[in-house]
């Protein structure tokens, strides 16, 4: 078994206390929701649940891909639940949000791959709680423009989805997915006149230079809003760290991606998907 390494300095957690975040964690369990804010073992769930805002994650909590960073069960996914809309439509109005995320486990097994549940949620969510900003971190659905543009027409603010690695660790640690078709579902988002987001991850192995790489990549798709994040070994079956990466590094890919021309980068070692999600839209949540 792999010695589990030290943690450095810059990556110690405080633990995640507070009366808004039990206040989110109740609302949460109490409307049997799922977040990737606890699927994913998000560092900053604290700090995010504090702050009233979570990234709901719909579509069940059992993904039917094993991508080998992701902490999120994978297996056979119940069918989908005809109530969730309507029940995280009414949690986010309780919790009285401006700005929320949503994202899903990848669902392989259905024939659209979700993108119809998605586009009811959506609608769901916008019609229960008027003026309110949406971000989507949407999976791949294999790249299919009919499923792409269901979300697309479904009109959210922002539409999210990972590249998460370098070209050359794509296949490695990803299950189905392809870079490629990531930047190809990135200029979809782009060309349909959504704002297009992306993230990856660091400390996996990957250079310099396709660190460079991927972000003229994301660039040149119309990706508009870019994080990045030091990838954290969620257990001993996923992959090893490689590399922790000093902060000054990520604050180097930061300042490089806005000179690129990126409207707004979150680059540091804490940084998930949807952190500071709200900033992206140029809103306060409360």
């Amino acid at each position: 078994m792999e010695k589990r390494r030290r943690l450095p300095g810059w990556l110690k957690m405080q633990r995640a206390s507070g009366e808004n975040y039990s206040r989110v964690k109740h609302l949460v369990e109490e409307n049997d929701l799922h977040t990737i804010c606890t699927s994913g073992n998000c560092p900053n769930i604290g700090e995010c649940w504090n702050s009233g805002t979570a990234t709901f994650m719909i579509l069940g909590d059992i993904c039917t891909r094993a991508c080998k960073f992701c902490n999120t069960r994978t297996g056979k996914p119940l069918p989908p639940d005809p109530d969730e809309a309507l029940r995280l439509a009414q949690s986010i109005r309780k919790l009285g949000l401006k700005h929320c995320v949503i994202t899903s486990v990848d669902r392989d097994d259905l024939p659209d791959g979700g993108a119809s549940f998605w586009a009811d949620v959506i609608s769901t969510v916008k019609l229960i709680n008027p003026g309110l900003t949406i971000e989507t971190l949407i999976p791949d659905f294999d790249g299919r423009p009919g499923n792409l543009q269901k979300i697309i027409d479904a009109f959210p603010d922002v539409i999210s989805h990972n590249i998460e690695t370098v070209r050359r660790l794509t296949p490695v640690i990803r299950s189905r997915s392809k870079y490629d078709r990531s930047l190809d579902v990135i200029k979809f988002i782009s060309a349909g006149k959504r704002t297009a987001k992306s993230g990856f991850m660091l400390g996996l192995g990957e250079t310099e230079p396709e660190i460079i790489e991927t972000i003229e990549d994301l660039f040149k798709a119309g990706c508009k809003i870019l994080t990045i994040g030091q990838y954290l070994k969620p257990s001993d079956r996923h992959m090893d760290v490689v590399d922790y990466i000093h902060p000054d590094k990520f604050e180097n890919y930061r300042n490089l991606a806005l000179e690129k021309g990126f409207t707004s980068v979150e680059s540091s070692p804490l940084v998930r998907s949807s952190f500071h999600a709200e900033k992206h839209v140029g809103l306060d949540i409360f």
